[in-house]
Protein backbone atom coordinates (compact mmCIF):
# COMPACT_ATOMS: atom_id res chain seq x y z
CA UNK A 1 0.00 0.00 0.00
CA UNK A 2 1.32 3.42 -0.91
CA UNK A 3 0.33 6.21 1.41
CA UNK A 4 0.37 9.76 0.14
CA UNK A 5 -0.78 13.12 1.41
CA UNK A 6 -4.53 13.63 1.26
CA UNK A 7 -5.36 9.91 1.17
CA UNK A 8 -8.17 8.75 3.45
CA UNK A 9 -7.26 5.92 5.83
CA UNK A 10 -8.79 3.88 8.62
CA UNK A 11 -7.15 2.44 11.74
CA UNK A 12 -6.79 -1.30 11.26
CA UNK A 13 -6.53 -2.07 14.97
CA UNK A 14 -7.22 -0.56 18.37
CA UNK A 15 -4.45 1.74 19.57
CA UNK A 16 -3.59 2.30 23.22
CA UNK A 17 -1.99 5.74 23.32
CA UNK A 18 -0.83 5.99 26.92
CA UNK A 19 -1.60 7.28 30.35
CA UNK A 20 -3.51 10.52 30.82
CA UNK A 21 -2.07 12.63 33.63
CA UNK A 22 -4.06 15.23 35.52
CA UNK A 23 -4.91 16.67 38.89
CA UNK A 24 -1.91 16.17 41.09
CA UNK A 25 1.47 16.25 39.35
CA UNK A 26 2.21 12.77 38.00
CA UNK A 27 -1.21 11.36 38.94
CA UNK A 28 -2.51 8.96 36.31
CA UNK A 29 -6.22 9.51 35.71
CA UNK A 30 -6.85 7.28 32.72
CA UNK A 31 -5.73 5.65 29.53
CA UNK A 32 -6.46 6.89 26.00
CA UNK A 33 -7.48 4.37 23.35
CA UNK A 34 -8.46 4.85 19.71
CA UNK A 35 -10.80 2.26 18.23
CA UNK A 36 -10.15 0.29 15.07
CA UNK A 37 -12.17 1.78 12.23
CA UNK A 38 -11.48 5.40 13.17
CA UNK A 39 -10.96 7.30 9.92
CA UNK A 40 -8.74 10.20 9.01
CA UNK A 41 -6.61 11.85 6.34
CA UNK A 42 -2.87 11.52 5.77
CA UNK A 43 -1.30 14.94 6.28
CA UNK A 44 2.33 14.02 5.71
CA UNK A 45 4.44 11.03 4.73
CA UNK A 46 7.56 11.20 6.88
CA UNK A 47 9.88 8.60 5.46
CA UNK A 48 10.90 5.00 5.28
CA UNK A 49 11.28 2.86 8.36
CA UNK A 50 14.73 1.33 8.74
CA UNK A 51 15.31 -2.17 7.44
CA UNK A 52 15.46 -4.99 9.96
CA UNK A 53 18.81 -6.32 11.10
CA UNK A 54 18.15 -9.58 9.23
CA UNK A 55 17.47 -7.76 5.94
CA UNK A 56 20.65 -5.70 6.25
CA UNK A 57 22.65 -8.82 7.11
CA UNK A 58 21.18 -10.67 4.10
CA UNK A 59 22.19 -7.82 1.80
CA UNK A 60 25.70 -7.71 3.27
CA UNK A 61 26.27 -11.46 3.05
CA UNK A 62 24.74 -11.75 -0.42
CA UNK A 63 27.02 -8.98 -1.72
CA UNK A 64 30.02 -10.68 -0.11
CA UNK A 65 29.10 -13.99 -1.72
CA UNK A 66 28.57 -12.45 -5.15
CA UNK A 67 31.73 -10.33 -5.06
CA UNK A 68 34.20 -12.67 -3.37
CA UNK A 69 32.56 -16.12 -3.25
CA UNK A 70 34.58 -17.38 -6.20
CA UNK A 71 37.84 -16.64 -4.35
CA UNK A 72 36.85 -18.25 -1.02
CA UNK A 73 37.83 -21.71 0.15
CA UNK A 74 35.03 -24.21 -0.48
CA UNK A 75 34.11 -24.65 3.20
CA UNK A 76 33.88 -20.88 3.77
CA UNK A 77 31.79 -20.35 0.65
CA UNK A 78 29.41 -23.17 1.64
CA UNK A 79 29.02 -21.73 5.15
CA UNK A 80 28.30 -18.30 3.66
CA UNK A 81 25.74 -19.83 1.26
CA UNK A 82 24.03 -21.49 4.24
CA UNK A 83 23.88 -18.18 6.10
CA UNK A 84 22.39 -16.44 3.06
CA UNK A 85 19.83 -19.24 2.63
CA UNK A 86 18.81 -18.96 6.30
CA UNK A 87 18.09 -15.24 5.86
CA UNK A 88 16.25 -15.69 2.56
CA UNK A 89 12.72 -15.78 4.13
CA UNK A 90 13.29 -12.38 5.80
CA UNK A 91 14.51 -10.94 2.50
CA UNK A 92 11.54 -12.35 0.58
CA UNK A 93 9.07 -10.96 3.13
CA UNK A 94 10.77 -7.56 2.95
CA UNK A 95 10.53 -7.48 -0.85
CA UNK A 96 6.85 -8.51 -0.82
CA UNK A 97 6.01 -5.93 1.84
CA UNK A 98 7.94 -3.15 0.14
CA UNK A 99 9.24 -0.04 1.82
CA UNK A 100 7.31 0.87 4.93
CA UNK A 101 6.81 4.48 5.96
CA UNK A 102 5.62 6.53 8.89
CA UNK A 103 2.91 9.13 8.44
CA UNK A 104 1.07 11.95 10.20
CA UNK A 105 -2.68 11.35 10.17
CA UNK A 106 -5.40 13.78 11.28
CA UNK A 107 -8.26 11.63 12.50
CA UNK A 108 -11.85 12.76 12.01
CA UNK A 109 -12.33 12.96 15.78
CA UNK A 110 -9.65 15.68 15.96
CA UNK A 111 -6.76 13.58 17.21
CA UNK A 112 -3.48 13.61 15.32
CA UNK A 113 -1.24 10.54 15.06
CA UNK A 114 2.29 11.52 14.21
CA UNK A 115 4.96 8.98 13.33
CA UNK A 116 2.35 6.25 12.84
CA UNK A 117 3.55 3.14 11.03
CA UNK A 118 1.67 2.44 7.81
CA UNK A 119 0.97 -1.11 9.01
CA UNK A 120 -1.77 0.11 11.37
CA UNK A 121 -3.65 1.91 8.58
CA UNK A 122 -5.79 0.69 5.71
CA UNK A 123 -6.70 2.87 2.72
CA UNK A 124 -10.32 3.77 2.00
Amino acid sequence: MTLEEGRRVRLAEDLGIGEAVGGEPGAVVGFLSLAAGTEGTVERVDGELPQSTEVREYQRLKALLEDYGHTMPVASRERLEEQVAALEPEWTAYQERGNRVTVRVRLDNGFVLDGAHQDILTPL
